[in-house]
């Protein structure tokens, strides 16, 4: 080496090394923010004695607060859910990245195991709730609520499975032959002129047009004599605001921003939001006597239910006040068995029970909450 190598050898080598302190700075600051999570306080507060130590066990509590709450973590899920979309035009292994932006539930398009027995293990469940229940004088009505790939499957452009394409036709079939009172919403939907506008495109649920199509359907399926004295008014907020997009947190892309000069993610839905509000309050049923308010609708079934004004746009379809028993996340059964073996169902019984059931749900696998729906309704009783 010449003594003219030596001064840039000498200036690499202290480049090298501050970089190395810095990413080692970095490291400590940013494992230090990991460690100090709430959720790594709590689990260390109880792995921080010596027996703890001495077993691994608070080890293993710093490794998985490392893997999960690095505050980067974040930007590396984005950065690879634009890679994925942008580059390979794909959602990952959760979801299915369709045409113009539109994004869609792999659960939609898969095939499950099992599936004709435990669709028909659901629909045996759903035959003896309606028959608990019109033993006690209330009706109960099953909406379908169709997959969004069913209704919006222009711009899927991907696979769909044979068993996707036939459950929904098989599972009203299966309703159907017991006698279950059902409204198949597909058939309306798929016959309106642009279902692309009942869904949301980077949401699995349906959009608030959709909802209010649903509510609308429901409503002229329902025979039971209801109180219709209730008015209620639906209005939209002034302002544009963002609407769910569930499909793009599956995809880590929801803080992606979309003034971009690049479209890194697709655009989020925009809607005014809607609330629907009572007009006037509705005429009471009974007289000096009654114990208490009565209920003439009552609402289960899950995240749809709760979404995009669908309770709200139920009782403005009804002209009746419906109480809303709906469950994010509570699957097909969650809602069903948390509202039969409640207060408001054993002290306030309803006239009318609306289930509402999402079409992919029917086939995936029994879950704790299936088998305690089946406990409280079992067979011959």
């Amino acid at each position: 080496m010449t003594s003219a190598d030596k001064p840039e050898s000498a200036a690499s080598e202290r480049f090298q090394g501050a970089a190395m302190v810095a990413i080692f700075a970095a490291g400590l600051v940013l494992g230090g923010m990991a460690i100090n999570s709430e959720s790594a306080r709590r689990q260390l507060a109880t792995a921080s004695d010596m027996t703890s130590i001495l077993a691994g066990h608070t080890a293993a509590v710093v490794n998985s607060a490392m893997a999960h709450n690095l505050p980067v973590d974040g930007l590396f899920r984005a950065a690879g859910g634009m890679m994925r979309w942008r580059l390979f035009d794909s959602g990952g292994p959760q979801v299915w990245a369709g045409q113009g932006g539109w994004l869609y539930l792999m659960e939609e398009l898969r095939p499950w195991p099992g599936a004709d027995t435990v669709m028909q293990r659901r629909v045996d469940t759903i035959k003896r709730v309606g028959d608990a229940l019109h033993a006690k004088g209330i009706d109960l009505l099953v909406a379908v609520v169709p997959d969004k790939a069913r209704v919006v499957s222009a711009t899927m452009n991907g696979p769909r499975s044979a068993q996707a394409n036939t459950r929904y036709a098989a599972f009203l079939e299966l309703l159907h032959k017991q006698g279950t009172p059902t409204v198949d919403l597909g058939v309306t939907m798929m016959a309106t002129p642009q279902p692309d506008q009942l869904f949301w495109r980077t949401d699995t649920h349906w959009s608030q047009q959709g909802a209010a199509l649903a509510a609308a359907t429901i409503s002229t399926s329902v025979t039971t004599k209801i109180n219709h004295g209730a008015k209620f008014k639906t209005t939209a907020a002034p302002e544009i605001s963002s609407g769910p997009g569930d499909l793009l947190r599956l995809i880590s892309l929801d803080h992606v921003p979309d003034n971009l000069p690049i479209k890194l993610r697709p655009p989020v839905d925009r809607q005014y939001l809607e609330t629907t509000k009572p007009v006037d309050a509705p005429a009471a049923d009974g007289g000096l006597l009654d114990d208490g308010p009565t209920i003439d609708v009552a609402l289960i079934g899950s995240s749809f239910s709760v979404n995009a004004n669908f309770g709200g746009r139920l009782q403005e379809a009804l002209g009746s006040t419906v109480s809303n028993f709906g469950e994010a996340g509570g699957g097909f059964a969650g809602a069903a068995r948390h509202y039969f073996t409640g207060i408001a169902y054993r002290d306030t019984p309803p006239k009318l029970v609306i289930w509402e059931i999402p079409e992919r749900l029917v086939v995936q696998p029994i879950n704790p909450d299936d088998i305690a729906l089946e406990v409280a309704f079992p067979v011959g009783k």
